[in-house]
């Protein structure tokens, strides 16, 4: 039997974090919403969803993007886009990286997004049923591909090193950050901006997620709708944001005297091949995944103190994952579903939960999972709610699951 290759063991440094979500504009302001959270923030009624079971999602009301673009530059970019560029300026901003006197050929960009510029295909085919093709825009292709966010903040940054979409559903952006993880690795680069984005107040992805009854419907108070590992959820809310982490090889970052913020040690990947929507019903895809990232990390079970789980609030998900968490790392890690302060961001969430894992590292602090009030005695795990908690812990993981049974997993470390 053939041995199987093993990669030496390799950690990135993370040097900066840049995050635009409905808990917060901006890294400090996400944290302290998410990490000092009592109740979820304001989750408002859309009025072109009026008709539909799910008329609420999380949106972040407090950014005038065309103030911090410029009219011109946002009219090149849909709102993913452009709340992944200023992620990205923050980040890059955060590692004290001057883009203008880089090595932009070593400076590559991987960003995550499920469904790229979906509300802007659904306002074309308006246009073009109701008002005839001519009246269809000519920025279609650009402003709604997947790849938008990546060649809009790779052309913002002047990056020109690789420069890559991952579209693996809601684990997106956990795949972006383990894809630059990859390319740091092999030296393909030196700096990787990394993570993902996403908004999508879509009427046709919502009646969808509608008639699949993934989505929750607690349409009299959707502040409490997302309510991760409760006995009495019914489903995840939609979110929209950004949340981007600039990676570097070590001795990159080492050379530079860069501040490190922890380190990204492992990555896993699985396919469940099992279900367009459902995951496996054992958790066994995600469990390899997992196993993976630890491996790769040169870490066990023990190592890891807190679980930033993927925790969507939806009642197959949660308990599936639980299980699968318990199994492969016992019950002693604190673990805690961010969701219900940022709404689920689908291709967005790994990039603004990994974020969130590195910022729980270096405060040793995990957030709590909010509307946690009946937690469902049938998941076996350690589940942080009401208030934030410390903790000694110099390990933690990532988790995330996509809709085709896409699995990713990352294990990151102080720094």
């Amino acid at each position: 039997m053939t041995a199987r290759f093993r990669p030496e063991p390799f950690a990135a440094a993370v040097t900066g974090i840049g995050l635009v979500t409905a808990a917060g504009v901006g890294t400090e302001a996400t944290w302290r919403g998410v990490s000092e959270a009592a109740t979820a923030p304001s989750v408002p009624h859309r009025p072109e969803l009026h008709d539909l079971p799910c008329d609420f999602m999380y949106t972040i009301t407090d950014l005038d993007t065309r103030a911090v673009l410029g009219v011109a530059a946002q009219r090149l970019m849909d709102r993913f886009s452009q709340l992944a560029v200023i992620a990205a300026r923050e980040a890059v901003a955060d590692a004290g990286l001057d883009p203008s006197v880089w090595d932009s050929s070593r400076v590559a960009v991987v960003i995550g997004s499920a469904h790229g510029g979906l509300p802007f295909y659904d306002a074309q085919h308006t246009a073009l049923t109701e008002r005839g093709a001519r009246r269809v825009s000519p920025k279609l292709a650009p402003l709604t591909v997947v790849n938008g966010a990546a060649s809009s903040v790779a052309t913002d940054l002047g990056a020109h090193g690789p420069s890559q979409a991952v579209s693996t559903a809601c684990s997106s952006g956990t795949v972006a950050i383990g894809t630059a993880h990859q390319m740091l690795r092999t030296g393909a680069c030196d700096i990787v901006v990394a993570g993902g984005a996403e908004s999508v107040c879509s009427r046709l992805l919502i009646a969808s997620a509608c008639q699949l009854k993934a989505v929750s419907t607690r349409r009299e108070d959707p502040e409490s709708a997302c309510r991760p590992f409760d006995t009495h959820r019914d489903g995840f809310v939609v979110g929209e944001g950004a949340g981007l982490l600039v990676l570097e090889r070590p001795e990159h970052a080492r050379a530079r005297g860069a501040t490190v913020r922890a380190h990204l040690a492992g990555y896993g990947a699985s396919s469940d091949a099992y279900s367009a929507v459902a995951p496996d019903p054992e958790g066994l895809g995600i469990e390899r995944a997992l196993r993976a990232a630890l491996a790769d990390a040169g870490l066990g079970a023990a190592d890891i103190g807190h679980v930033n789980a993927h925790g969507t609030s939806t009642v197959a998900n949660d308990l599936i994952e639980a299980t699968m968490l318990r199994r492969v790392l016992g019950e002693h890690p604190l673990v805690t579903s961010t969701k219900a302060m940022t709404g689920h961001t689908l291709g967005a969430a790994g990039g603004i939960e990994t974020a969130l894992t590195v910022l729980a590292l270096q405060h040793q602090l995990v957030p709590p999972t909010v509307n946690l009030d009946a937690p469902d005695p049938e998941i076996p795990l350690e589940v942080v709610s009401k208030e934030a908690r410390t903790g000694a812990f110099d390990a933690a993981v990532k988790t995330s699951l996509g809709f085709g049974g896409h699995n990713a997993a990352l294990v990151l470390t102080r720094a």
